[in-house]
Formats: C-alpha cells, structure tokens, sequence
C-alpha cells in the first residue's frame, strides 16, 4: 500500500526534540546496574593474565574457594567440561573458549571466575588464585607475525593467518601493464577503542529443568543477534534455550558491545557452578586491556592512472591485525566494505588480497566506522598521492574520478549497487561553502610567513544497513556449503492501538543514544496522520517475546534505513484495518477513505468523517459489526527484508550494503612550529544521507562521529610493547574530550533520497567517523608539504610530528 500523505502535519524532518533525554536527564534511566531483576544475584571477578603469550602449565583454585563468602571458582577444567569452543565465521583450526585452556595468548585474558556474596570479596578471592606460566615468546607486529619463525598462537594451525583470500574484478594486469603511472603507497590505521560511558555488564542465570539447561542473561549487548547461534553453540544449547534481555538505556557503544558474548558465556558457566545468579561490571582497565577495540591494518595500494589523473585500477593488499582469536563476527571489519572498496570512483579493474592475522593482542570487533576507517584512509591518502604525483589539485583529481550523478543505480566491480547520490554536487557545495580558492591563497600567506598550515579532503561512500552476507566472502565459494548461505537485513516492528486510538510501536533495537523512540514517533505520527502524543515509542529486547532474527541489532547504521521501513509497512496494516472500522462508521467504501489529522475521512466527501479513536473503539467493544471475514485486530507486526541483500555470487561479488550515502570533508590545520602541535581551525563537511528523517538528531550524529575520528586521527592508540604489555588506563591512552572538539563545524546536506527503502532515508551515523581521520592526515601532509615527508600512519601528534621532521632538520643543519 502506498502510504497516507494528505496530512498538513508532517513530523518527519522536522528537528524535535529527543524525548529520551529527560529520564537520562534526571536520573531516571534504566541500564543493567540499576537494575536488580534476580533476587540472590552473586557477584563475579574476573583472574586474568598477566603475560601476552603463556602455556598453562597448572592452576590452584582451592585457596579462593575456601575464601569466607566464595560460591563457586571455575577455571579452565570447567570451561572445558561444559563448553565448545565457539563457532567461528569461517573453517580455521583456532579454538576460541570465554577463557584461556591450554594457553592465554593476550594480556587480560580470563583464566579463572571468581563468584562470592560481593565484589570484594570477589576480588580478595581472586588474588588467591595461584596460575603457574610457561611464559612464551610473543609478538604483535602484523609483519612479524607472518614470518615462518614468529612465535606461533595456535598450535593446531600451520601458521597465524587465520583467513588469507585473494579477489580479482576485470583485467587488471593489463590496466596496470598500459597505465601511464603506477602509484603506489604503504599505509598504516591503529587499533583503537570506543570508550563508552559504560563498560560491559552481565547478570546471567543457568537454570536447569528436565527439558535442560535454560539459560537467561542480562547484558548490555546491542546486537547483531548472529552472535545469538555463536552463544548457544558454545554453551551447547538451542537457541531457545536461551533468553537473552537488554535493557531500555545503553551507555554508549559504537560497535563494542557486540563483543560482550563471551562473558555472557563466562557468566552463564559461573551461574551453573554456584547454582545462583551472578553478576559481572567490567571496570575501566579491564575495559581497555582485554574487551575488544577496532583492529589495525597495514595497506597497501597500487594504482594504476592515465595520464589525465584518471584512476583505472587498484591493487590493494590488507593485512588486518585481528588480535590473538578470529572473535566472530571477525573478520566482518576486512570485508564490511567490500561492495565500496573503490569509493566514490570510476574504478572498473580491482585486485585484493585480503588477511587477517592472529597476534597478542587482545581480540578485535567492531568499532564506529568498522571498515570503513580503514579503507579510506589508506584510499583517500593514495587520492592524494596521484595528486600530488601528477602535479593536479587533490579537490580537481576527485572531480576527475567520481561517478556521475546519471550512473546511478552504480555497480561496483566488487558487486556493490550504489542506489542513489550526486557526489559531484556535494563537491561543489564543499568547495564554495569552505572557500577553498580563498583558503589556498591565504595558506601560500601564511607559509611564506614560515606557517605549518594545510588542508585536506576526504570523500567516502557511507555504507548502511548491512547485509550480513558479506562474512561468506572469507570462505571461497567453492568451500561454502551449497544452500547454506547467508544474507539479509531483516527487521522486525510490532505496532498496536488501543481502545481509546493511542498507538504503541515497539522497537526490538536497543539503541546506543541515537534517538530510535523519538524518529519512531514522528514516523508513526505521520503515517497514521496522528498528533505525535497520541504515539507511545518502547524500547524492549527480550529474545523470548520480541521479534528478531539473526541480523537484529543496533550495529551499521540500520535504523534509518530498515526499522522505519518495517515501521511503515506496519502502519500500512493498521491504517487498512482502521479504514474498514470506520468504512462501516461512515457506510463507506474503505477505499474511498484516507487518513487526516486525527479523523478518517471520505476522500471526496472531506466533511464526512470519524475520529480515528472512534474507528479503532469500534475494533475493540463492536467487532461483530466488521465484515464478514474481517479480524478484530489492531496489532501489526512488520519485517522489512529488502531483495537486494543478498548472499555471495560464485564470482565473489556482493552488495555488502543495502544503501550508500557520501560525506565530502575539507578539514583545515594549523602545526605549532615550536612544540608541533596540531589544531583543527575549521571542519567543512556535506553529508547524503537521503531523506531526514529528524535533522537535530542527524546533526548529533553527525558532531559524534567527527569527535569519535578526532580519538584515531590525533590521540588515541591501543598501544603495545613489543612484549606485549598493552595500554590499560587513560592515564596512557589519550581520549579526546570536548575541549578539543571546540573547532567549527560547518554542516551541509545533500538529499538523494533511496529508493530502496520506504522513506527513503540511509544511516548518518558512521560517516565522518571514516572521512575525517584521513581528511586530517590529508591536512596534516598539506602542511608539512615544503618538507620531504608523508603521512601514512595515525594517530598524528607532537611527538610524530617531530620525529617525522627530524631527518629534514639534521639533514639542513648539515648542509649549513
């Protein structure tokens, strides 16, 4: 059905106000510390190692359980007794279990559990846990790590690369064979977290009846719900078996909290053992050394390029560093981007191989941006390198290779359909609102004047909701199992209307902050023409009793795209069913009916009408008035799976997403020439997201992922020794507060709206979390351009700065 739109009143696009905020505001949230749902809950401490890379060789738990007020203390015997290791996206012989059993192979990883009436006595308990280590060699390099005689992680597989695959789209020998250059740049992304305000938290309770165990957790656990298969394979369940609830607020996340599962599992096994529920808060150095963070990538990239700048081919080379497990949905971050791997260019011939690479280091995940940050910036850096190498300004060689407004719907050679955009206007209105011819004029000023000044672009395709089939891509296709394969972006919605005409929609997507209850309403609101408070949004994950399926989940911007389209279809149904309620009010044909302001009217008749409580009352006190054949019902469930997600093709491409927006950003810098200092003076930025649904919240979105890039490009690096020993607090990891995001920022929008989606609308909330990085690398090279030196690596700060001019320094004074 084509929705209602003759109302005056319309909600969508307009910036109201979120009204989540006041309970947050005043105190009254609810997440899972304050909440006490299991009466008798235990309280769990985690034993973790202290060495990178180490046999276990014995472990003495006795002196912990005889500790006054312990319940239980499990260790790798129990872990083994009880669990399997979990299932892995792909076939490689490195078992991973919640904790280490016959090895730990990072720094913080668990090897005991200690369960007692409290956390401190927990924690008195656990340091009388006694692990004797044969402490082994380790490594962390990426490079290192693929020698034959690096230390090995697993001793069940032949080396440690986990997943190793090599792609070839269109003829790129000969591209490269004919090319008037071949350009080409080694480039390095970090590793580094999301730092929510709240670290993990589980309450996990293992019953067992004569059906088996019945297993239910707590957890600040946002989805995707294909961890769901991954969790109950481990604790050799059914799914059914296990209920999984989270609660109605979240403290931030941006991609960790998917990696919370294996302390569910963790939790769930020191529940059967003490025979009580328990609970489990992770502090903040736990939080940093051993739960999850977004992984680093060496790149390498060729292009091959016609003498008119024209990018023809890439050769691209990733080598991910995936910690010291293949963590499912690992390796999702090497291939989430893979319909978009030529960004927003012509580029028809494309090589890849593709890594990911066990070390000591903690396991990866997801992290704002997954993928993305990496791509582009080894991409967008090599843009810069063809421009700077052909003597072509970085803005006019973009120009040169975008794809054309009229191309679209776009195919990629890797398979990725680009449903709408006008990236060359959203380049024009990049160039004019930041003065770009001004800012080059005053710039070759101010270094005359000897200023360390510059500026740098970044233009990204933004992938949103995404088609899980992307993860087949680490199995080659003639190793996936026939109609075994997986896709879809499935969400689901539950809508209902109560005697009186108010309507409940019920949203199964936890979200982290981005106002899901608030849009939810003004897209009900103006579906079923109603006042926005006569719609209740609710926030209710509860595998049990909400709808999901495996791609459930607050992850890859699907809000937008996905549940307001199941929002939509589900309106649909409710607004036929109040149509025929008031047809037989009005002795109207229900098709002659529309939908307006709060009534339901004749279409040709406008006076003729009936409050739509009144037709939704009818539904509940006179049914027997309906129809024959006509169900009393105004409840309407909704699972939007849209056709273009789907699995692999046996040449290996995939649409890895189901629409792709564009941000273009222009970021300007100023360097201290004394102390090297960076300062972002300005940020310009043109953002596609398709329709808006609500421009205040996009903004917010929009100002987050800028502050969540500003952590990787200038401050923050999970750091490692070569030990091994990890950063661990913020005494040593540098996050970036709101002093340092003061610069301006100077928004502009785009509106190509998609048409594969209901409203029209993609995901805004990861874009510039991966332009911006690489924009302030691209300033950063700008300014340093008098000097012979290039950007390659992030974070960028003082001290790189220095030792990257250093050799420029000497080498002058010696001549002098």
């Amino acid at each position: 059905m084509t929705p209602d739109t003759s109302s005056s009143a319309r909600f969508v696009g307009q910036p109201l106000a979120r009204v989540e905020d006041p309970a947050l505001l005043t105190g009254r949230g609810h997440f899972l510390d304050d909440l006490d749902p299991l009466p008798g809950t235990l309280v769990a401490a985690v034993v973790r190692s202290p060495h990178p890379h180490a046999r276990i060789v014995d472990i003495d738990l006795d002196r912990a359980r005889q500790h006054d007020g312990v319940a239980a203390v499990i260790g790798p015997d129990e872990v083994l007794r009880t669990l399997k290791p979990f299932p892995l996206s792909l076939r490689a012989p490195m078992p991973y279990y919640p904790t280490g059993t016959d090895k730990v192979r990072f720094v913080g990883e668990p090897v005991a559990v200690v369960v007692a009436t409290d956390r401190y006595t927990a924690e008195d308990a656990a340091e009388l846990v006694r692990v004797q280590y044969d402490v082994l060699p380790a490594v962390v390099d990426t490079t290192k790590a693929l020698a034959q005689d690096a230390p090995r992680l697993h001793d069940t597989a032949d080396s440690n690369v986990a997943s190793d695959r090599e792609f070839v789209f269109g003829d790129v020998e000969e591209v490269f064979d004919n090319a008037d250059h071949v350009i080409t740049g080694t480039y390095s992304f970090p590793r580094y977290s999301s730092t929510p305000m709240e670290c993990y938290s589980v309450i996990a309770d293992w019953q067992q009846d004569v059906s088996g165990p019945q297993i239910t957790a707590y957890s600040n656990f946002h989805g995707p719900f294909s961890m769901v298969p991954v969790l109950s394979g481990a604790l050799g369940v059914g799914p059914s078996q296990l209920r999984l609830i989270v609660p109605q607020d979240n403290g931030g996340s941006f991609g960790i909290k998917a990696g919370i599962y294996p302390y569910i599992a963790l939790m769930a096994l020191a529940s059967k053992y003490a025979g009580r529920p328990v609970r489990w808060t992770e502090d903040r150095i736990e939080h940093l050394t051993a739960s999850s963070a977004g992984s680093d990538r060496i790149m390498r990239m060729s292009a091959a390029v016609d003498a008119d700048g024209v990018v023809q081919a890439l050769d691209i080379d990733f080598k991910e560093n995936v910690g010291a497990y293949l963590r499912p949905p690992e390796p999702a971050t090497l291939y989430r981007c893979f319909g978009n791997l030529t960004g927003a260019y012509r580029i028809d011939a494309v090589r890849l191989r593709s890594r990911a690479v066990v070390t000591n280091k903690a396991p990866t995940g997801l992290n704002r941006g997954f993928g993305g940050q990496q791509l582009y910036f080894g991409l967008e850096r090599m843009m810069d390198k063809v421009a700077d190498t052909l003597g072509i300004d970085p803005f006019e060689l973009r120009e040169r290779n975008l794809i054309g407004s009229d191309a679209f719907p776009y195919a990629t050679p890797t398979g990725g359909i680009y449903d709408s955009g006008d990236y060359a206007k959203a380049l024009r209105i990049l160039k004019e609102s930041s003065q770009y011819s001004e800012l080059r004029r005053t710039q070759a000023q101010a270094r005359e004047r000897g200023e360390l000044v510059g500026c740098g672009i970044a233009v990204v395709v933004e992938p949103s909701a995404t088609n899980i089939g992307y993860v087949g891509l680490a199995t080659p296709s003639d190793q996936r199992a026939a109609g075994r394969d997986k896709s879809g972006s499935t969400e689901h919605v539950r809508i209902s209307v109560d005697l009186l005409g108010v309507v409940t929609v019920l949203l199964g997507t936890v979200p982290q902050g981005q106002g899901h209850a608030t849009v939810a309403r003004q897209v009900v609101a103006d579906q079923l023409c109603l006042p926005l408070e006569s719609v209740v949004a609710k926030v209710d994950m509860d595998t049990s009793t909400t709808p999901w399926t495996v791609t459930s989940g607050s992850y890859s911007s699907r809000f937008s795209p996905l549940l307001t389209s199941a929002i939509v279809e589900a309106c649909d149904r409710i607004a036929a069913a109040i149509k025929v309620a008031a047809g037989v009010l009005l002795s109207a044909d229900p098709e002659e009916l529309e939908l307006h302001e709060g009534t339901v009217r004749v279409r040709h008749e406008p006076d003729k009408t009936v409050k739509f409580r009144h037709a939704a009352g009818l539904i509940h006190w006179d049914p027997g008035a309906l129809p024959a054949g006509v169900k009393a019902s105004l409840y309407a469930e909704a699972a939007f799976t849209p056709p273009e997600a789907k699995a692999p093709s046996r040449t290996d491409q995939v649409n890895s997403s189901l629409c792709y927006g564009f941000v273009a950003e222009l970021v300007q810098v100023r360097i201290d020439p004394a102390t090297y200092q960076i300062e972002i003076e300005k940020v310009t930025a043109v953002h596609d997201a398709g329709t808006v649904l609500n421009p205040l919240l996009i903004e917010g979105q929009v100002h987050g992922a800028v502050a969540h890039g500003l952590g990787g490009a200038l401050y923050e690096e999970l750091a490692y020794t070569d030990a091994g020993q990890p950063t661990s607090t913020f005494m040593d990891y540098l996050v970036p507060t709101s002093a340092e995001a003061m610069f301006p920022l100077d928004g502009h929008r785009i509106i190509t709206p998609s048409p594969v989606t209901r409203l029209g609308a993609k995901g805004s909330g990861e874009g510039s979390s991966m332009s911006f990085p690489v924009a302030v690398a691209n300033a950063v090279q700008d300014a340093l351009s008098a000097h012979d030196v290039e950007i390659t690596a992030l974070p960028l700060h003082g001290n790189v700065i220095h030792n990257l001019l250093s050799p420029t320094i000497n080498s002058n004074r010696n001549e002098k």
